[in-house]
C-alpha cells in the first residue's frame, strides 16, 4: 500500500477540539492517531481514560508488527514463510489473517493474492489496515466525538467532527502528490494504493510481475483491512476492477487512470456530491 495518499481536510469552525494527536513509529511507517472531543465533555478523568485507551491502541499496533512483519526474522509470519512454523502452530491472529486474506483473494477475483509474492505468504497488504481498524476499536470514551487512525494514509475512522458532520479526507493527486485529486466524506475507512511514491512494488498475481494499471485506486468501506486489500487489487486490475467493488455491500471505489481520467462506483462518497439514486 502506498504511504501517504490521503490527508485530513480542514474541519468546520464548530468542530470539537483536537483532544489528542499522537504519532507512533510502527510497522515501518508512522501511524497518526487523532481524537476529537467537545471541549466541555472532556473532564480530567475522561482525559486519563482516553490516555489509557491510547496505550491500548498503540499496543495493538506493535503486536501486529511483532507477529506479521516479514522483515523481522523472528516474527511468526517470517517463520511461516521459511517453513519453520505451521499455521496450526502460529498465533491465533495469524490464522485469522490467513483466512481473511483468502476471502479478500476470492472477492477480488485473485487480483489481491498474498500467496503470489516472492518468498511466500505475505499479508502486509491486509495487516496494516486490519491493525489500524483494531486500534480504532480501543477508543470507547463517551467524551469522544470522532477518531482517526491514519496508517500512512490508509485511514480508519469513527464518528466525525460533531453534529453529524463526517470527516473530510483528501486523496492525493498521483501526478502532483502535494495536491488533492478528490475530497471524500468518510464514515468508515479509506485506503489508497498506487505506485507514484514507492515505484513498481505492486505485483500482478496472474503474471508474477510488477504491474499497476491504475495511477491510483481508492476504496472506502466499513473495514480498513478489506479496503486496504481491495485498493491494492484495484490498483493492479485497473478500471475493470471497479465491477468487483460494485458487487460488495458497503464498499465504493475511485480509480485515477494513467491518462488522468477518473472512474468511480455510483456511491463513492465525494464531498458535497450527495448520493447517487
Amino acid at each position: 500500500m502506498t504511504p501517504g495518499p490521503a490527508a485530513v481536510a480542514g474541519p468546520p469552525v464548530s468542530a470539537p477540539v483536537l483532544l489528542l494527536h499522537h504519532l507512533e513509529e510502527v510497522m515501518g511507517t508512522v501511524v497518526v492517531i487523532d481524537v476529537y472531543a467537545a471541549a466541555d465533555d472532556a473532564t480530567g478523568a475522561q482525559r486519563q481514560e482516553i490516555g489509557r485507551q491510547l496505550a491500548e491502541a498503540v499496543a495493538v499496533l506493535h503486536r501486529a508488527d511483532e507477529v506479521f512483519s516479514p522483515w523481522k526474522p523472528a516474527s511468526p509470519v517470517s517463520r511461516l514463510r521459511r517453513g519453520e512454523l505451521s499455521l496450526a502452530q502460529a498465533p491465533a491472529e495469524v490464522t485469522e489473517i490467513f483466512h481473511r486474506c483468502a476471502v479478500a483473494r476470492d472477492l477480488s477475483s485473485g487480483w489481491f493474492d498474498p500467496w503470489a509474492v516472492p518468498g511466500g505468504f505475505d499479508p502486509s497488504g491486509y495487516v496494516k489496515g486490519w491493525a489500524a481498524q483494531h486500534a480504532l476499536a480501543a477508543f470507547r470514551s463517551g467524551a469522544i466525538r470522532g477518531v482517526l487512525v491514519n496508517a500512512a494514509g490508509d485511514i480508519a475512522s469513527s464518528g466525525g467532527m460533531g453534529d453529524g458532520v463526517p470527516f473530510r479526507i483528501g486523496i492525493a493527486d498521483p501526478f502532483t502528490p502535494l495536491r488533492l485529486a478528490q475530497v471524500v466524506e468518510l464514515t468508515g475507512a479509506i485506503a489508497t494504493s498506487g505506485t507514484y511514491e514507492r515505484g513498481e512494488h505492486l505485483i500482478d498475481p496472474h503474471t508474477g510481475r510488477p504491474a499497476a494499471r491504475a495511477a491510483s485506486a481508492s476504496v472506502t468501506g466499513p473495514d480498513l483491512g478489506l479496503a486496504d486489500a481491495l485498493a491494492t487489487a484495484l490498483a493492479v486490475a485497473g478500471e475493470p476492477g471497479l465491477a468487483l467493488i460494485d458487487e460488495l455491500d458497503g464498499y465504493e471505489a475511485l480509480v485515477i487512470n494513467p491518462d488522468g481520467s477518473r472512474r468511480q462506483t455510483r456511491r463513492f462518497p465525494v464531498a458535497g456530491a450527495g448520493t447517487a439514486p
